[in-house]
């Protein structure tokens, strides 16, 4: 049975109006083919045998191995693509930093179970693979808004690492950007009807109840979010060791803070440039 106030607690869109949020996601896609067009990359490479899903790399050069960013899209895990993510790709690129953007199968085609290990497939695949596409191995950062923000932070935690057959530090950096990190009051909302999630599937997949990795961790908020993203933001940040600061993004929502990576001048564009070549 839903709760009015958990609904409410973790009711992005409802921040917005629909007009605003129709906008939003216009400016996503609208966004990141403007950062692409002209930019050097590689489009539809199959990353995951087991599910055929496939990403983007941007911002290469040749003859270099450059440091990446896997941008994760959000969603609430049942919309949007790798086609709407592509927006920092030319603010990296500029800073000489490439720009990996996947795709993984939305909810409910997908249990959340299923989407973590896909894009944690990703972060392998950059391991294994991403030097034949001038991507450096030893220098994957992950970054993710919403609940690309929760599955940044699935690919930050300590103890998955060993049986993908990579090294316990294999991301060397997140940024999670108005994302959840406790995944139990959804059991109770309206977010359920997709996730189908029960208390025991929740907290398994909650990152903040997973040991916290030791690499390096931005988390951000928009002023303008519901309730309850600002206490998991606050919560998440305090649980992880190597937390670097907590930025509330003024003027932003839940939406629109992700296009902050857009310009090269916001202070989540710099952070990101810092975390990504320290």
């Amino acid at each position: 049975m839903n709760h009015p106030n958990v609904d409410r607690d973790y009711s992005a869109q409802g921040t917005v109006t629909e007009a605003e949020f129709d906008a939003v996601m216009a400016r996503y896609r609208s966004a990141s083919e403007s950062a692409t067009a002209g930019l050097a990359g590689v489009r539809d490479l199959a990353f995951d045998p087991l599910s055929d899903e496939r990403l983007d790399v941007w911002g290469i050069s040749s003859g270099q191995l450059r440091p990446v960013v896997l941008a994760i899209h959000g969603g609430y895990w049942r919309m949007l693509s790798r086609h709407d993510t592509a927006f920092p790709a030319r603010m990296l690129a500029d800073a000489g930093i490439a720009t990996v953007v996947p795709d993984y199968t939305l909810a409910p085609a997908a249990p959340l179970e299923e989407i973590v290990r896909q894009v944690r497939a990703a972060v392998a695949w950059v391991h294994h693979h991403g030097a034949e596409h001038g991507l450096d191995p030893d220098r994957i950062h992950v970054v993710g808004s919403s609940a690309g923000g929760h599955l940044a932070a699935m690919t930050a935690v300590a103890g998955w690492q060993r049986a993908a057959g990579l090294p316990e530090d294999v991301v060397k950096g997140t940024m999670a950007i108005s994302g959840l990190f406790d995944l139990r009051p959804l059991v109770d909302s309206f977010a359920n009807a997709w996730l189908s999630l029960d208390p025991t599937r929740a907290e398994a997949l909650s990152p903040i109840l997973a040991p916290p990795g030791t690499v390096p961790l931005h988390v951000a908020v928009a002023e303008h979010e519901a309730a309850g993203f600002h206490r998991q933001s606050k919560a998440f940040h305090a649980h992880w060791p190597a937390a670097g600061s907590l930025t509330v993004v003024p003027g932003r929502n839940h939406f629109d803070v992700f296009l902050d990576l857009a310009d090269p001048g916001s202070e989540l564009s710099q952070a990101l440039i810092r975390l990504a070549l320290s």
